[in-house]
């Protein structure tokens, strides 16, 4: 893409030195992925600190020395500062589209699709965009910003040192565990959060990282922000074991605020995506709807004399005021629905930021409401507001997330209250399912299932849908008969190998199946004679079987339940006829075929709108050595959104790009996509 700056060295050459200096090395992988784990931890507990520190600083220069300045802007601060916050944030968002919105998802849909992948830029445009949004009012959590830092910090560093897939995507996990052991200042949940929302297949081998990463993290962040909790407030105690049912109630009730609040912001989202408007000003737009709300709100009465509108920025000071039960019923009540809409018009016009700090917020809220309510009419049993209050937290983040077990942990340890565990288990779990039972997609997980992604145990089960058992089962098999002896039985399975075989009946039907712990149970009985015993005496009749014509999904639901390692295939035309069988390895294989499937329709589509549009039009570019690109492969190509790689020329040879294929010096690439976007790519290479 022509020849960069002079003495620069490439991306590519700094991966293979870097490399090769390892394979040289050839350190021990439980070592290596230990000192990488550390250095992950401590880098994102730096940029949480920096990012901290910088959204008080935008905060101040806009809600202190603003109004100092120009004290005749009254009100008018609480507009015109969001405003600038999103016309700053715009551009940012167009240099990496992956930092608009919230960040968690786009992490999820890297780790199943792109092998843990994530592009560097990424982190710097998020962070600085997420604290332009949340310094000047936004209504988001620095939590999404810092874990898609860190996943982007740990997933670069995999790349550069060319790890496999399973390395990046546990030093992604390494990443987000880490960002939110530094943002909250809590480890413990830092590693639930990456397990449970995150790596729900999660290997024992990198658990250890995982912690690791959070622990030097938190580590870093109390050197620079100090070790005290998120909340100093009083103990509370369950005062009733009565009062668990209020709790349970507290539950149920967080389920339907939480679904309320993730259809407002998945409504707002589809409303600005739809929207025939410039992407670069959509955040101003939405910041401009949030400054409305905010003068509004400041003209109510009891909501003078405060820094800034309630429902502005993460809300962490105001939900302590809430805990020490020091805010009237009415704004609690008024700010269960506020701060949903001034979370959607943030999140939704495209600004960037975390939802994990609204849930708490509006949790809070709510269990506040709650909680003034059964003190009036039972204040013997139920125990203090701010109890209800902290709760309701953890509850709303559960029916939200459906992450039960980081939202207790994390408010255990930002309040250090370890007296609450009944009541947060009560209505952390009623909360998630009940919230799972009416609305199956978490706030995470919607986002996804639009763009058609969605996940069971860590996998796209859509992808898996899409392939066929027949596209991956096995043809050749070795059976046996129903009515061979034990004994020849026996000298198969030394001779194969293998620890299972299908039985099969006249005309290849099956029959049942058997295995060598069949034999051995078998051995220690009395009598046993394997000359006189048949196949048929130790086999189990009418195993559990597949038609070819079945996605992979199937397949894997009958195997799931009883940790089956394969299945026999039988023809659907009712003979029972055995046609092959399907593993584990083949399914692993299956998702494999289904990405690369789905990669292609995606790009189809992509080149199909891309044609209809008159703004659209063909550049050649050629590689040299110099250039960043040399020696990539094609997936890690840093291409726009809108602009499509079409061939690659290399001497007489047309080449169709796939994503394993190499980068060469006097390839000619030839792209595809929006004149602006390629005008801008092509300065950009000369």
């Amino acid at each position: 893409m022509g020849p960069g700056a002079h003495g620069s060295t490439s991306m590519a050459s700094k991966q293979t030195a870097l490399s090769t200096y390892l394979d040289r090395l050839a350190p021990p992988v439980g070592l290596l992925l230990l000192i990488l784990s550390i250095a992950i931890g401590a880098g994102t507990g730096l940029a949480a600190v920096l990012f901290i520190k910088l959204i008080y600083a935008i905060q101040h220069l806009g809600y202190e020395a603003l109004p100092n300045l120009l004290p005749w802007l009254g009100n008018f601060v609480y507009l015109i500062v969001p405003v600038i916050g999103g016309l700053l944030v715009g551009p940012l968002i167009l240099f990496a589209q992956e930092a608009k919105g919230h960040g968690v998802p786009e992490v999820m849909q890297a780790l199943i699709i792109r092998g843990g992948r994530i592009r560097a830029r990424v982190a710097a445009a998020k962070i600085v965009a997420s604290a332009l949004c949340i310094g000047t009012g936004g209504s988001a959590g620095r939590e999404g910003p810092i874990v898609q830092v860190g996943s982007a910090l740990g997933s670069s560093i995999g790349q550069v040192l060319r790890l496999s897939d399973d390395r990046i995507r546990n030093l992604v996990g390494c990443g987000a565990a880490a960002g939110i052991a530094a943002t909250f200042n809590a480890p413990i949940a830092g590693v639930v959060f990456a397990i449970e929302v995150l790596m729900g297949n999660l290997q024992v081998r990198s658990f250890g990282n995982v912690v690791i990463a959070a622990v030097s993290s938190s580590i870093v962040s109390r050197f620079f922000l100090g070790a005290r909790p998120a909340f100093s407030i009083p103990v509370h105690s369950l005062v009733s074991p009565v009062s668990l049912i209020f709790y349970l109630i507290l539950g149920l009730l967080s389920a339907l605020v939480g679904i309320m609040f993730i259809r407002m912001l998945n409504r707002a989202e589809l409303i600005f995506d739809n929207w025939d408007f410039p992407q670069l000003y959509k955040p101003a737009i939405g910041a401009a709807l949030l400054g409305v709300t905010g003068m509004i709100f400041m003209y109510l009465p009891g909501s003078s004399g405060i820094f800034m509108p309630y429902m502005y920025g993460s809300g962490f000071h105001f939900i302590e005021q809430v805990l020490l039960e020091n805010v009237p019923f009415w704004i609690l009540f008024l700010l269960i629905f506020l701060k949903p809409l001034a979370t959607s018009f943030t999140l939704g016009s495209g600004n960037s930021g975390g939802v994990f700090a609204p849930s708490l917020f509006i949790g809070a809220m709510l269990g506040g409401c709650f909680g003034i309510i059964l003190e009036r009419f039972f204040p013997e049993i139920s125990g203090g507001a701010g109890a209800y209050a902290l709760v309701g937290m953890a509850a709303l983040f559960g029916a939200t997330a459906r992450a039960p077990l980081t939202a207790m942990l994390i408010v255990f340890e930002m309040s250090n209250d370890y007296l609450m565990i009944l009541p947060l288990m009560v209505a952390g779990i009623t909360a998630t399912y009940f919230a799972q039972w009416l609305h199956p997609e978490s706030i995470y997980t919607l986002k996804l299932a639009k763009r058609g992604i969605r996940f069971f145990e860590g996998r796209d089960m859509d992808i898996m849908q899409g392939v066929r058992v027949e596209e991956v089962m096995r043809t050749r098999l070795t059976t046996i008969h129903k009515d061979k002896s034990v004994s020849e039985l026996m000298a198969l399975f030394q001779e194969t190998n293998l620890l299972g075989f299908p039985v099969v009946a006249e005309g290849n039907r099956l029959w049942g199946i058997i295995t060598l712990q069949d034999v051995h149970r078998a051995q220690s009985r009395e009598g046993f004679n394997p000359r006189e015993m048949k196949v048929a005496d130790l086999a189990i009749e009418g195993p559990i079987s597949v038609f070819p014509d079945e996605p992979i999904f199937v397949a894997i639901q009958k195997m799931s339940p009883r940790d089956l390692a394969r299945l026999p295939v039988v023809s659907r035309d009712g003979s029972m006829r055995l046609v092959g069988s399907i593993s584990r390895s083949d399914i692993l294989r299956a998702y494999d075929v289904g990405i690369v499937r789905k990669q292609r329709g995606q790009l189809e589509e992509q080149e199909i709108t891309l044609r209809s549009s008159t703004e659209t039009g063909f550049i050649e570019i050629a590689v040299t050595e110099d250039n960043a690109c040399c020696g990539d492969q094609v997936k890690d190509l840093p291409l726009p959104e809108h602009i499509t790689l079409v061939s690659i020329k290399r001497g007489p040879k047309l080449i169709i790009p796939r994503g394993g294929h190499n980068i060469e010096a006097g390839d000619i690439l030839t792209l595809f996509g929006q004149l602006d976007e390629m005008d801008q790519l092509k300065d950009s290479c000369q």
